[in-house]
């Protein structure tokens, strides 16, 4: 029987291997969405990707028959670390076949790498950390993954399992379509609420991007400070991820909420661009940007957004400010001819969020999962 050899990924070679090894796995599933290879590499370059100054990253391949057959990275996230006042090594990017030989090779490999490293818990998956891609998807898998949410088929989370990675939380994905509508009632209370707090909500304006960023960035640090798993983004990596996505936002789905002239909330809904990269096998050039416009453009592809990310600070929170941006967002959404939203993530145990987007008739249809083992 051929043994599995894990090897660290220590070239750029190697590092196309790691970034392109899940085409091949699931190179026959209709839902699996090709990520960009450009915006990969960029990712996963040390010194363009600012994330990389304060953690401490290994990427692995497993190769049997001299063939890959499976990849894992793991991750040390300083300022999780310090942050959260533990000492918890990640894992992410695990992708391999439904063998679990395979598996508990990769993961026992990551769990060695963590140990050695000081780490007492083994968390994930996450690619890197709550502000990136994370969990393994464990319900909803007859649709594709949105943009920036994760895809794995329903073995993989139940090898974890069988390693002894046991949950530590669920990550919900709503869906809201426009056959559901907005109660009237809420509208009405929501209206209630915008006379009564005195907030106003107005659009990303796209000619001062950068003072905006620098705005938000505050919001965003206050609004999770005290959710679980979150960890603070410094300037330079908000800046990193902003200017990333500036290039798919659309400044009226961005909406900044203020009290008094301050922004006390905000949030941000991207139009789903996986509808469009479905068709472009990860690649933009020669023909993938031809065909992005065509499933874009010409012919009008995209009918859906991600509510993406969503959060008041915390003097401002149980005010309905969470209300009123979900409907501003649908109204809006509506206007522009999107027929569904995917509001994601919300943490299982943020009833605040998740009661106000049941309230508008969102419903859950994807479940994602956090595990974590001691080590």
């Amino acid at each position: 029987m051929a043994k599995i050899e894990v090897v660290e990924v220590e070239s750029s070679s190697q590092l196309k291997k790691f970034i392109t090894y899940p085409n091949y796995l699931y190179r026959n599933d209709k839902n699996y969405v090709t990520p960009l290879l450009m915006e990969r590499k960029e990712f996963f370059d040390w010194e363009k990707n600012p994330f990389y100054k304060t953690a401490s990253v290994k990427l692995f391949l497993a190769k049997k028959n001299n063939e890959i057959v499976g990849r894992i990275a793991t991750c040390i996230n300083y300022n999780h670390n310090q942050y959260h006042n533990e000492q918890v090594g990640f894992f992410g990017f695990f992708d391999c076949p439904d063998d679990y030989e395979i598996a508990s090779t990769l993961l026992k490999v990551a769990m060695i790498t963590l140990k050695k490293a000081g780490m007492e818990k083994m968390r994930g998956p996450m690619n890197f950390s709550t502000n990136h891609e994370c969990g393994f998807l464990v319900e909803g898998f007859d649709s594709p993954p949105v943009i920036m949410m994760t895809y794995n088929q329903p073995y993989l989370p139940k090898l974890a399992e069988k390693f002894g990675l046991k949950k530590t939380m669920d990550l919900l994905a709503y869906k809201l379509t426009k056959e559901e509508g907005i109660p009237e009632r809420i509208q009405k209370v929501v209206d209630k609420l915008a006379k009564r707090s005195n907030i106003t909500l107005r659009n990303l304006k796209m000619s001062a991007f950068d003072k905006e960023v620098e705005l938000i960035n505050t919001v965003y640090n206050q609004a999770w400070q005290y959710n679980w798993g979150f960890v603070p983004m410094e300037k330079e990596e908000f800046d990193y991820t902003a200017k990333n996505l500036k290039q798919v936002v659309d400044p009226d789905l961005v909406f900044i909420a203020e009290y008094e002239g301050q922004p006390v909330a905000f949030s941000l809904a991207l139009p789903d661009l996986n509808q469009a990269l479905i068709h472009l096998k990860g690649r933009l050039f020669p023909l993938g940007l031809l065909k992005l416009l065509w499933h874009t453009k010409v012919r009008n592809k995209i009918d859906g957004v991600r509510l993406i990310t969503f959060g008041v600070i915390p003097q401002f929170q149980k005010r309905g400010i969470d209300s009123m941006l979900y409907l501003a967002t649908y109204k809006k959404g509506r206007s522009k001819g999107y027929a569904w939203a995917e509001l994601s993530w919300i943490l299982e145990t943020n009833e605040l969020m998740c009661k106000a987007a049941e309230q508008m008739g969102a419903k859950v249809y994807k479940r994602y999962r956090i595990v974590e083992m001691p080590i």
